[in-house]
């Protein structure tokens, strides 16, 4: 890949830095000031008359509309603002939403001079063919459809000419604007400023399509070998920070409910695994597509989801992964005082904030939720509960929880349309289940302790959804599984619920009729002999059913099957763990014998 032959600015600095003569920085000032003035009118106005809220919608609309006449730079910051509901009200945030990042194309005679530019030759040296039409035309650049000369075929990015000089000086402009601001309106509290500085980072990342190549390529490193996933070849010789060249893909959108059909594929189905994947590359991967709305995510013929445009991307530290996992346990087990504390740690709030009369109003919110059953939880509803907090408590939610939403709000916007009825918990449940269990995180196992036991008391209820959830994950391992959790029972986090486990186990087996007790110790002895036949083992399984029910019901049917069972306990800690149990009820057995 190649470095562009026009630099951008390395750094915010360089922008406050920028001139640009005086009659051009005044004619652009006053057409931006213009468009805010004019709209700040019409609120004022609704203010007096008290039709706020009344045209809130209309007013949303307006501002769509002068976003968009005020040019590319405006569109970018109307979508960094739709991100960002703590900023402004949830109305809003669904009309930028629709923002279409679209402007009309430019000369075809401009994009091949920037393509000879920066690739150093005429375009019809590198490409046997080029559409004429371009396929999309949005504010940074446009798409061409074309064959490499070796034959292969490609869709061809070029950055719209002059656009740098323009957004430089719309970014300079706006600092200027929000510095101001900030210093001279007391009622804003936001760091205009800073979300200012927000937008320019992001736009000139965005531009960068060196930068753009080197995240598809690590992309498809990290999840391109998923059988249900496609991530399009990056041609790296014809890369710059100004064209790229990408492997054309053939697929529909994945909104085109009519051509999926056609393929014989379920929508519904495709959207599930597209939240499924956002899930693995957000706790997994930790390199996840931050913009996958339909336009981004093509459905190939194969019926595969093919991402495209990997300009907004971010990653997550497995810190604040197992943070993100934690909010979710403790929001589930009801538990709103530590709850309050994880939005300190996740940085909602700062340091040092007083969370105590935060408890109250998170436990009115999310209370229910375990009666009302939690399958009913989605991270639409949770958001949307959430929401009324941002505002009263002038939350700063970090940049990377920005991105994390405008994900998920994407992807469940989408399955919404598809099916009122989709629930993100019910197909991130289990996903998350399993990870919890089974990536040996510390942090995670210590959770997952707490998320089971209650005051020394197992959660039975809780305990028989996280088991439902992992068997019913796409990538379930039964053998690992089993494997985690022996391993987790026997680690310095699992020894408190193993000890309460092995003593819920003995006080039921104690309080069962002498002669079932004297039949169960039998059984103890045969599933402790190296050799025991298969048919003695199935006797034992359906004895076990009876006796230890309560156990039994919370583990699903499809979990362990027979052959898996008796297996288990040829494990070393299975051993450990029914030793345990045999040496702490011969121990009562003894203590009833000499009181007898």
């Amino acid at each position: 890949m190649k470095h562009s032959t026009v630099p951008l600015p390395d750094n915010l600095a360089a922008i406050a830095n920028h001139r640009q003569p005086p009659g051009k920085l005044w004619s652009r000032r006053l057409t931006i000031l213009n468009s805010f003035f004019s709209f700040a009118i019409f609120l004022g106005w609704d203010w007096l008359t008290g039709r706020l809220q009344r045209n809130q919608q209309l007013r949303a609309k307006k501002l769509v509309q002068k976003l968009i006449q005020l040019g590319p730079t405006f569109i970018k910051l109307g979508q960094v603002l739709s991100c960002r509901p703590d900023l402004i009200p949830p109305i809003y945030v669904d009309e930028l939403t629709h923002l279409q990042d679209q402007l009309p194309p430019f000369s075809n005679d401009q994009a091949y001079k920037v393509i000879e530019e920066e690739l150093g030759c005429p375009y019809d040296q590198i490409y046997a063919e080029l559409n004429p039409e371009p396929v999309a035309a949005a504010s940074l650049g446009q798409v061409y459809k074309g064959k490499l000369k070796t034959g292969e075929i490609v869709a061809v990015k070029v950055q719209r000419p002059g656009i740098i000089n323009i957004l430089v000086l719309d970014i300079y402009l706006l600092q200027q604007l929000s510095t101001w601001v900030q210093k001279n309106v007391s009622f804003i509290h936001t760091n205009i400023r800073a979300l200012t500085d927000e937008l320019a980072n992001s736009i000139f990342k965005e531009m960068d399509y060196v930068q753009e190549g080197l995240n598809a390529q690590k992309f498809a490193q990290l999840y391109g070998n998923l059988p249900q996933i496609y991530v399009p070849r990056i041609y790296s010789a014809y890369t710059t920070s100004r064209v790229l060249t990408m492997e054309w893909v053939n697929g529909v959108k994945i909104t085109s409910t009519d051509a999926i059909l056609a393929q014989g594929l379920d929508p519904a189905d495709l959207i599930a695994l597209e939240f499924k994947f956002a899930l693995q590359q957000l706790l997994k991967g930790g390199f996840f597509h931050a913009d996958p709305h339909p336009g981004n995510v093509l459905v190939t013929p194969e019926g595969k989801l093919a991402y495209l445009d990997f300009g907004m991307m971010s990653e997550v530290v497995p810190e604040t992964r197992d943070l993100l996992i934690i909010f979710f346990l403790h929001l589930v087990t009801g538990d709103f005082p530590a709850l309050a504390q994880d939005l300190i740690l996740l940085e909602f709030l700062p340091p040092g904030t007083d969370v105590v009369p935060l408890i109250p109003k998170l436990t009115k919110m999310f209370g229910n939720i375990r009666e009302t059953s939690i399958a009913e939880l989605g991270f639409k509803q949770m958001f949307e509960q959430l929401l009324s907090l941002i505002y009263e408590y002038s939350w700063q939610i970090p940049k990377f929880y920005v991105l994390v939403f405008r994900c998920f709000a994407t992807i469940e916007g989408i399955a919404l349309k598809f099916n009122p009825d989709f629930q993100a918990y019910k197909f991130g449940y289990p996903y998350i289940a399993q990870w919890v269990l089974t990536n040996r995180s510390p942090v995670l196992w210590d959770a997952l302790n707490n998320f089971c036991l209650n005051k020394k008391t197992i959660q039975w209820e809780l305990v028989s959804d996280l088991l439902n959830g992992i068997s019913q994950s796409d990538d379930f391992n039964l053998s690992l599984t089993l494997d985690r959790m022996l391993e987790f029972l026997y680690s310095s986090q699992g020894n408190s619920l193993r000890n309460v486990l092995v003593n819920e186990v003995v006080s039921n087996l104690e309080n069962v009729s002498k002669e079932s007790f004297d039949e169960i110790m039998m059984w103890t002895r045969v599933i402790n002999t190296p050799f025991a036949s298969m048919t003695r083992i199935n006797e034992i399984w359906h004895k076990i059913q009876q006796f230890i029910g309560k156990f039994l019901l919370v583990v699903p049917l499809n979990f362990v099957s027979i052959s898996e069972f008796s297996k288990l306990f040829f494990r070393t800690e299975a051993q450990r763990l029914g030793q345990e149990i045999v040496n702490q009820l011969g121990r009562r057995i003894f203590m009833r014998f000499i009181q007898i």
